[in-house]
Formats: C-alpha cells, structure tokens, sequence
C-alpha cells in the first residue's frame, strides 16, 4: 500500500472505501476497497475531500483480491454455470439450466481450510433453477500470495467443485401392488401421488399395471413395462416386513442389482432401491410415501433422474439430516430435511 496524489490516482487500486456524506442525504461508500479509479473519478473523490489516496502497490508473488477471485471461481465453476459481477474479491456461481446441484464437499472443506479465501454454497444433492445463486467465493485481503492460489490449484486438480447434473427424459412404468386394490375393494390413492412428483420432472408414462400380492404377478409386472421399453420402473406398496407384503422378493426375482432395502431416512425407511441389468433403477415405495408431504422419495428422484447411478454409501450418509420434522407449514426443501453433515 501506498500514497499517492489523488489526480495521479487514475488506474490505481483504492485500499478501503471511500465514504460520502452528505447532510440528512447519504453516508455510505461512494467507492468500495478494490475499485480501479478512472478519470471521471478524480472530481468525486475530490469533492469528498481526498486529496491523497492508499492504492495497491504491485509487488510480485501477490494477486490483487479480484484477479485471486477469478482463479477461485475458476476452480469451482463446472458446466451450465455463470459468474456474477467481480466486486471485492467476491464473485457468485449462478446456475444456466435446471437439474441437481453435485458438489465435491471434501475439496471445499480443503480450500477453505487454506485461510484468505473461502466458498459459501447451498446443499448439494439437490434440485436447482436456473438462475439460482449456488455458492458465493471470496478472497478475504485486499492482496493475496500467489503461491497460496498455487495451493489451492493443486489441491482441486482438474476437476470443478461444482457440477450441474442436467435432468434426461426417461419412460416410466408403474406398478401399484395389493390385493384389495387390484380387486376394486379400494380405490388406488398410491398412484396419483406418484404422477404429481413425476410431473415435476421430463417424463413419459409407457404403463400401470395393478398386482395383487402374489410376488410372481408383481415380478410379472415389472417385466412386462421394461420389455415396453420403461427404463424406471416404481412399485408402489408391499414394502413392510409382513408376511404378505412380497414387493421386495419380487423385485429380486427380477433379476435386478439391490443397492439397498432400507434407510436411515424417515419417513421413508423401508424404501428399496435395485438397478436392472445395470442401468435400469426399479424402486420400492413404502406405504408413507402416499400419506406424508415429504419422504426419501423427495430426496432420491431428482438423482435419479438425472441418471446418477445411487450407491449404498448415498443412502447411509443420509441418517444425519434424515428425520423430517413434519412441520405444522412444510418449507422442504429450505430446511434441514435430507442435509447431512
């Protein structure tokens, strides 16, 4: 830092603000730290009474707060993702499109770990907007080491901190179990439930099919909409412990990969989740998904839907954050529902 004439100041970089006063108007900054003075500057600044002004002095091996900024944006920023305005070291990445925000929270932890800069962001593993503000970077100092940059280079790789996963179109059958359903002794109220969540997202609903409890209708079932060409299908019902609930077996007999029956989720506990042939996700819904506003379904289907393959590991780290309050006026998703450390 050092002082120079204020009519000499044009190109130079203000150490703090400048603050305007002006009676019974305004006292607040007129010029924020890190603003390059221009020409028509000089007039203001003098008319507040800044003869001189503390401007950065280049030294070499440091970045000046913004130039540091753009790196660190750099770092983070994946694909479907802009910046907003570089002001005081601080720029925002903004979403471009609609899917799931993917966030690599060991990297994050890492930079800000550094010190002298930091990343702010919403929860990952979930739906965003385009035009959604996803995290806000900032370079603390006015001046930052660039070897501390390198660090933080070196400690990302290649690799963004942030990706938008994009939602893909996908056919969709499904399958509504129980007897006292399939035998008009009810009405189905299960299904409708499932169209509305799947309205949200770019669908096609190649079937329905109603089972009766035998494990071998429901498997049955389930073959019939993937050879239609469904590439999900979701059974709804049958998901307990009870004797006659066979939905799991029959999923099993499918063939299909079981990632996982059960999780630390409630509502939502006795969802099941398995892939057949590898790719093709067959879901379990237990019965709370037809009653409560917001179960692990709400968590897991916009994942999906952006064809992310879901391990065991995503549903055990879901236990910390997994229990829904079933508040009296549901703000899912701005609440803690599904946020795990």
């Amino acid at each position: 830092m050092k002082q120079i004439e204020t009519t000499d100041a044009v190109g130079s970089v203000l150490c703090h603000d400048i603050t305007q006063i002006i009676k019974g108007v305004k006292k607040e900054p007129v010029f924020s730290k890190g603003h390059i003075v221009r020409a028509e500057d000089i007039p203001v600044l003098l008319s507040v009474g800044k003869e001189h002004l503390y401007v950065w002095e280049k030294e070499e091996g440091m970045l000046h707060e913004n130039d540091a900024a753009k790196i660190l944006y750099d770092l983070c920023k994946g694909e479907n993702m802009e910046p907003s305005e570089i002001k005081e070291g601080k720029i925002e990445l903004i979403a471009s499109c609609d899917g799931v925000l993917k966030i690599d929270k060991e990297k994050v932890n890492q930079v800000n770990a550094l010190g002298e800069m930091m990343i702010a962001s919403r929860h990952g593993n979930f739906p965003v907007k385009a035009g959604d503000v996803l995290a806000g970077t900032r370079v603390i100092p006015l001046v930052i080491e660039e070897s501390k940059m390198d660090q933080a280079k070196a400690l990302c790789g290649d690799a963004p901190l942030f990706e938008i996963r994009k939602y893909v179109h996908k056919k969709v059958g499904i399958v509504t179990t129980g007897s006292e359903v399939f035998y008009g002794r009810i009405k189905d109220t299960f299904t409708p439930v499932i169209e509305e969540k799947l309205a949200e997202f770019d669908v096609e609903i190649v079937g329905h099919i109603l089972s009766n409890d035998e494990h071998e209708m429901i498997t049955e079932s389930i073959m019939q909409l993937l050879e239609k060409g469904a590439d999900m299908v979701i059974c709804t019902g049958g998901m307990s412990v009870d004797p006659d609930d066979r939905t799991p077996l029959a999923i099993k007999n499918t063939g299909a990969k079981m990632i996982t029956y059960g999780a630390p989720v409630l509502p939502g506990a006795m969802f099941l989740l398995a892939y057949y042939q590898g790719k093709i996700p067959i879901i379990g819904l237990p019965g709370c998904v037809m009653y409560a506003k917001r179960t692990i379904f709400d968590l897991v289907l916009p994942r999906i839907m952006t064809d992310e393959r879901l391990r065991i590991g995503d549903f055990t780290r879901l236990g910390q954050g997994g229990l829904c309050l079933s508040c009296d006026v549901c703000t899912f998703p701005n609440c803690g529902f599904g946020k795990g450390a």
